[in-house]
């Protein structure tokens, strides 16, 4: 009897720890729901569903208020007990009109975003997969709210509240990728992250210095890729990915695929995705400047111009390649200790700058070759993640990362046997030590230290291509050493129900040495050191005055710091002008205010609006300079107007973001999104310009069907004109890039692209779609873009699931 006593308890506890685990799905189609996110009321626990909908409860056991939340789905706040009356089964509600989601970019930890004061917004893997956007910078566009400019296919410039580039941040897995040379001038490093394995996508609008240091001034992009998952009930589980993808306008031949091997405490996941796509084909239907009838081919021994015979539709040269590798190991021994390590790998074909080949002197091509080098991007992090249950803190996450960037540029005048190259090698090194601490019910810290340090190598040769000689040319930028630290510390006090006070605080410091050892040019020093000090701070208010409104206002302070690209590069900023190194250089300072409304009008809609004013002192800019007295020097056998990054302006950016979502019946949706944006930057002559990255009015509209396994949306993009009189000064004389109005000026056109697209789940595991896009063949090209978008494109992506 007292045997059969035990093994009815044993029994009874086994019953009762797989009872344990919570399986998630959506309430009208059954379809397991992964990545939902669960966080017990003291923040001390938080999970994700696996790619079966299913979540281990064993550390929520007891908890009160356990908050579940995926986007596009109503937020649950749900007690332990409760989800065990419900057997551990919870059907969740699809929706568009939520107030809050769970964020990760605002402080770092898994909050609330109507518990912020800043705007923060999320782009969820389920839209990834529907919208299937080709690069990661596309992923950004899909949000409605980020603007992409592109000088070639093989890139990427988001633009945010009139900021772009280094101003603003990239976060991957929590560590900053900004490198010492990202550049004030468009660039592409973005292209370097996987859609595919996206977990979470996150925009968050304004300054972010206090959380993340230098360069988050307009905003900061985190991409949180996905994590190995645990097996639930087995010993052993797998599970993975595998899509493909084809896209008629450039003849995109995309595969994927990603397997996770999972037990009780031990996870890996792999992950694989090669793109490659064919020269970019443009619509028919819009501005002739855009059309470029000619490429230049060398053939025995000298540069021919060929003409197309379909003049300029097809883009040549804008075609690439790109693959990218992923390799995360888990090992979670308890609920209190979560170690990670993960590998990470892109690398690129060469590709061409399609703007540069579209230079004219002398009513030839400037350049028979103007084309990047194989760009290449890896990291390596080790993470650990540790939950207390006293003292200093609750949670603590530790990362120690080391990030590689290779870059090269490739340029050669028509006709001219002399071949121009210039690579580029950065080694980033960065500790993080964030904490996290609920210290009573009204009040939670987070603070934390983070170092970084980067290592740049910059070396220049010339070819003679017909004799294969080589010999040491000058190099974009010095050998150099940048580095920075700061401490920061950040408080939530809930005032009442309704109403959040968050107050944050950040020292930072950081050092550039950099030795200017080229005998190119007569720079009139050898060397350069840089050591100063920032500080930045933000306070802001969420409120609740009910559960259909969310009011946040923000003022926040920004920094960011002189890299090695702003002291010490030297390039061919625009004809006849060459930018040149200039080692006086003091941080620039962002001074931001923010307001916001979101209201929800029952079940029938949400207006979402947000507005902004941010001053940008001691900016940053390129202006006129002189090089030993003189203002003009020889490069590449051209003189050229001496240039170089100063602080001489005074900037201010405002705008709005309007959005708004509405369910018109159980199966129909519209949102839509629109963003205007101003800004000013003052000249050296004290005139005032627009400003290069506020984008002209833009955004999209959606209508939305849904109805069990099909889903289908049309949708439309736009972006409003640019006029000659409102393209910032240093535009204008771009001949290269924007179209002819009626007095021969250059402007950038207004334009839509109308587009059909729709998904259907022929089975739990196996999911196809197809996309109809321009489909009224528009030629078409963004703001400040060197390249034209795609013309009519079909898109077929077919993906399983095991």
């Amino acid at each position: 009897m007292k045997k059969l006593f035990m093994l009815l308890c044993m029994l009874g506890w086994v019953g009762f720890a797989y009872a344990q685990t919570l399986i998630i799905t959506d309430q009208n189609t059954g379809k397991l729901l992964e990545g939902v996110t669960l966080i017990s009321q003291s923040s001390e626990s938080v999970s994700l569903s696996d790619p079966s909908g299913e979540v281990d409860l064993s550390p929520f056991a007891g908890s009160k208020s356990i908050l579940i939340s995926l986007m596009g789905y109503e937020t649950e706040q749900l007690s332990f007990d409760q989800l065990q009356n419900r057997n551990f089964r919870l059907a969740l509600v699809p929706t568009n009109l939520q107030l809050s989601e769970i964020v990760i970019s605002g402080t770092k930890w898994n909050q609330q975003s109507a518990n912020l004061p800043i705007k923060i917004s999320s782009i969820s893997p389920e839209t990834i997969a529907f919208q299937n956007p080709q690069t990661a910078a596309d992923l950004l566009g899909v949000s409605g709210k980020v603007y992409i400019q592109k000088s070639q296919q093989g890139g990427g410039s988001p633009m945010i509240r009139g900021f772009a580039t280094n101003r603003l941040l990239y976060v991957v897995d929590g560590v900053r990728m900004n490198s010492a040379i990202f550049r004030g001038g468009n660039f592409q490093n973005v292209i370097n992250l996987d859609p595919f394995i996206m977990e979470q996508t996150e925009v968050l609008f304004g300054p972010g210095s206090v959380i993340y240091g230098s360069d988050a001034i307009g905003g900061v992009m985190s991409f949180q890729t996905r994590n190995p998952t645990f097996s639930q009930e087995k010993n052993f589980s797998v599970s993975g990915n595998l899509t493909s993808r084809y896209s008629s306008a450039n003849q995109e031949k995309t595969i994927h695929a990603d397997v996770n091997l999972g037990w009780k405490k031990w996870g890996l996941l792999t992950s694989f995705s090669n793109w490659d796509y064919d020269h970019l084909k443009q619509g028919k239907n819009g501005p002739d400047e855009y059309l470029k009838p000619f490429y230049v081919e060398r053939i025995n021994g000298s540069d021919q111009v060929i003409y197309q015979e379909n003049p300029g539709l097809k883009q040549i040269p804008s075609s690439y390649s790109q693959y990218n590798l992923m390799q995360k190991i888990r090992f979670k021994p308890n609920s209190k200790w979560d170690f990670q390590y993960g590998f990470h790998r892109s690398q690129t074909s060469p590709y061409g700058r399609y703007d540069r080949h579209n230079r004219i002197q002398n009513n030839l091509p400037r350049y028979a070759e103007w084309d990047y080098g194989p760009q290449l991007w890896q990291m390596n992090l080790l993470s650990i993640k540790y939950t207390a249950d006293r003292g200093m803190f609750d949670q603590m996450s530790l990362k120690a990362s080391q990030q590689q960037f290779k870059e090269s540029r490739i340029d050669r005048n028509f006709q001219n046997p002399l071949r121009t190259i210039q690579e580029e090698l950065v080694d980033t090194y960065a500790f993080n030590w964030d904490f996290h601490k609920l210290m009573d019910e009204k009040h939670t810290l987070s603070y934390g230290i983070e170092w970084v340090k980067n290592q740049v190598s910059s070396t220049g040769k010339t070819e003679q291509i017909e004799t294969g000689q080589t010999q040491k040319g000058p190099s974009r930028y010095p050998n150099a050493d940048w580095s920075t630290w700061g401490i920061y510390l950040n408080e939530e006090l809930k005032l009442t129900g309704k109403a959040n006070l968050q107050a944050g605080l950040r020292y930072s410091r950081y050092q550039v040495f950099a030795r200017f050892l080229d005998e190119f040019y007569p720079f009139p020093f050898e060397e350069s050191e840089l050591d100063e000090g920032a500080l930045t701070g933000s306070l802001g208010m969420a409120i609740r005055p009910s559960s259909d409104w969310v009011i946040q206002s923000n003022f926040g302070t920004a920094f960011r710091a002189p890299n090695v690209d702003d002291l010490g590069k030297v390039f061919d900023s625009e004809p006849g002008a060459v930018t040149v190194p200039n080692p006086e250089l003091r941080p620039e300072y962002a001074y931001s205010l923010d307001f916001g409304v979101a209201k929800k009008i029952g079940d029938l809609a949400k207006i979402d609006i947000s507005t902004y004013y941010t001053i940008l002192d001691h900016a940053l800019v390129r202006r006129n300079f002189t090089l030993n007295g003189a203002d003009s020097i020889s490069y590449q056998g051209e003189l050229s107007q001496v240039q170089a990054i100063q602080n001489a302006a005074h900037a201010r950016v405002f705008g709005l973001q309007l959005g708004l979502e509405m369910r018109l019946s159980p199966q129909f949706d519209f949102t839509t999104d629109l963003n205007f944006q101003n800004g000013k930057e003052e000249l050296n002559d004290g005139s005032i310009s627009p400003s290069r990255h506020a984008a002209p009015l833009f955004g999209v509209s959606r209508l939305e069907y849904k109805n069990n396994l099909f889903k289908g949306q049309v949708y439309f993009i736009y972006q409003g004109e640019r006029s000659f009189e409102n393209l910032a000064f240093e535009e204008r004389n771009k001949d290269e890039i924007y179209a002819k109005d009626q007095n021969g000026n250059n402007y950038a056109p207004a334009w839509y692209t109308a587009n059909l697209k729709a998904s259907y789940q022929f089975h739990h595991n196996f999911q196809a779609v197809i996309g109809l896009e321009n489909l009224t063949d528009q030629s078409y090209r963004p703001y400040s873009s060197g390249i034209s978008g795609a013309g009519r494109n079909l898109l077929i992506s077919l993906s399983y699931k095991f």
